[in-house]
């Protein structure tokens, strides 16, 4: 099996993850343009209720199965890989069992009592069969991180994302004319139906790459997995407890957002519109750069986790500052553009420039929110889930008091909403440098964040005097792409000029192989 070091393998999955993105996105602009604003809502508040059931359902496993995989190749030993297989695929299958029976039995009250619209029982109802797929996928994705083969993964987030765009422009103009619900229900089963493609072809690959049976010793590893069972507990119980507060906290936001709002005076349709504005239209745009972090934090694990267990501190503290580098570094230039620009890229894009305050109060605070994913998988890695649990929990609770507290007011409405959203990236991203840095991990990078700050800086002056000298109203798109294209090259050049992309890491990465399959 091909095994990439963590430069290689996290471009493999960059490559992998700018595709997918991009494929997601016009995922979400077909969405937008054939269900509208309401249909989106009726999506996005479905959607957080099968985020939950799937966080269960993994229990933490796929972030401990990584690292107990890669620590159990590191001494050659096939046997304790099968054995963690073997329990995962156990404790997953049997989870998802129960969650999916569940979810179909109380789909109907969690959409008429909680999410306050009893269209969303359709979308709940359709996508129910997703858990279980879910579930044995995260497992085989776990096992090829853990060897620190990132192509499989990568392939099939793309193959997902081409199913599942196929089966939304099909299935949601079939389903539209029977009504928006309908049509939400369609774009759920899009989804269902991309995440099996994927993992038939993760299964195809895990078959031909595995150097081991596993149905020969399925019951004697299960009946004697106690050991395997504990190791993985010791990682897999903090890191679902801090991805089961943060799918609460999603499954919670829309019900709240609908009561706030309902309380500032604003009517069901208006709210679902104006939250599917924010989450539909905004958070997609913003989430834009999080295929890079999401990158470096499945090769971070794997990556930081061997180091640790040699004593290589100097190797965890270079790992550390190249993931926030690289993270930041990916999310610069898009947060100028979406400062600058944002009503005329709303418009663009879906056609509305009804959410632009929105877009362009919250993009520079999401640059915390993209060095916020590698650094809760170096604590993960370093057995420091607990705290980043805690971290998340805190972070939640701010969050939603601040919610509460402002989009329960006329004057906030769905604002108080984003502020509540910014408020809580801040503080998590926070919390997770404090504990690393008194772990004495790392120390705080002010000299990092103060170049960072002035390539930014610098960049958002330029772009912003373009656009009052240089773009007229007639011809938007054209200029805004070679404006665009512009301030990228500039950004590109002060990164590298401010050192915060380097020549001679890149220099080692073999380009011939990374796409060449074996």
């Amino acid at each position: 099996m091909s095994k990439q070091t963590f430069l290689h393998g996290a471009l493999i999955l960059i490559a992998a993850g700018l595709v997918t993105r991009l494929l997601g996105f016009i995922n979400r602009i077909v969405v937008a343009r054939v269900m509208g604003a309401e249909g989106v809502g009726l999506y996005m508040m479905a959607l957080p209720t099968l985020i939950l059931a799937i966080t269960i359902t993994q229990f933490g496993l796929p972030v401990a199965i990584s690292k107990r995989v890669s620590e159990a190749e590191a001494t050659g030993n096939e046997k304790k890989i099968k054995s963690i297989l073997i329990v995962s695929l156990s404790i997953t299958g049997s989870l998802s069992i129960i969650f999916t029976g569940a979810l179909f039995i109380l789909a109907p009250v969690i959409a008429s009592y909680f999410l306050t619209d009893p269209r969303a029982l359709f979308p709940l109802l359709v996508v129910t069969p997703i858990i279980p797929i879910i579930a044995v996928a995260s497992v085989i994705r776990g096992y090829f991180q853990g060897r620190q083969n990132m192509k499989p993964q990568a392939l099939s987030q793309v193959i997902e994302q081409v199913v599942r765009i196929g089966g939304v422009l099909v299935l949601t103009k079939l389903l539209y004319p029977y009504g928006v619900e309908y049509a939400a229900a369609g774009a759920m089963a899009a989804v269902v139906l991309g995440e099996f493609v994927s993992l038939i072809y993760m299964l195809r690959q895990f078959n031909l790459q595995k150097s081991f049976k596993l149905r020969k010793t399925w019951k004697k590893h299960v009946g004697k997995g106690r050991q395997t069972f504990q190791e993985l507990m010791a990682i897999a119980l903090p890191t679902t407890g801090s991805r089961f507060i943060g799918s609460l906290t999603y499954f919670f936001e829309p019900i709240l957002v609908a009561q706030s709002l309902a309380i500032a005076g604003f009517a069901a349709t208006e709210s679902t519109k104006l939250y599917g504005e924010l989450t539909g239209y905004v958070l997609p745009l913003l989430f834009l750069p999080t295929f890079l972090t999401h990158a470096l934090s499945t090769a971070l694990v794997p990556s930081i986790s061997e180091a640790a267990a040699v004593g290589k501190k100097e190797t965890i503290q270079y790992r550390i500052m190249q993931s926030i580098r690289l993270s930041l570094a990916s999310g610069g230039v898009i947060t100028v553009v979406f400062m600058i620009f944002p009503a005329v890229i709303l418009m663009t894009v879906y056609g509305t420039s009804q959410a632009a305050f929105m877009l362009q109060f919250m993009a520079p605070f999401f640059l915390l929110h993209y060095i916020q994913s590698p650094l809760q998988a170096t604590l993960q890695a370093l057995d420091l889930a607990q705290p980043a649990m805690w971290n998340t929990l805190i972070g939640s609770i701010i969050k939603f008091i601040v919610l509460v507290s402002l989009s329960s007011r006329p004057e906030f409405g769905i604002h108080g909403v984003a502020i509540a959203m910014v408020v809580g990236v801040v503080v998590v991203t926070l919390l997770h440098l404090g504990v690393l840095i008194k772990h004495k991990v790392m120390t705080l990078p002010l000299d990092m964040f103060i170049r960072f700050a002035l390539v930014v800086g610098i960049t958002g002056y330029v772009g912003f005097t373009m656009k009052q000298y240089l773009l007229h109203e007639s011809r938007p798109i054209p200029q805004l792409l070679w404006m665009g294209f512009i301030l990228t090259l500039l950004y590109l050049a002060l990164l590298f000029l401010f050192k915060l992309l380097r020549k001679d890491e890149w220099k080692l990465i073999p380009w011939k192989k990374i796409f060449h399959k074996k």
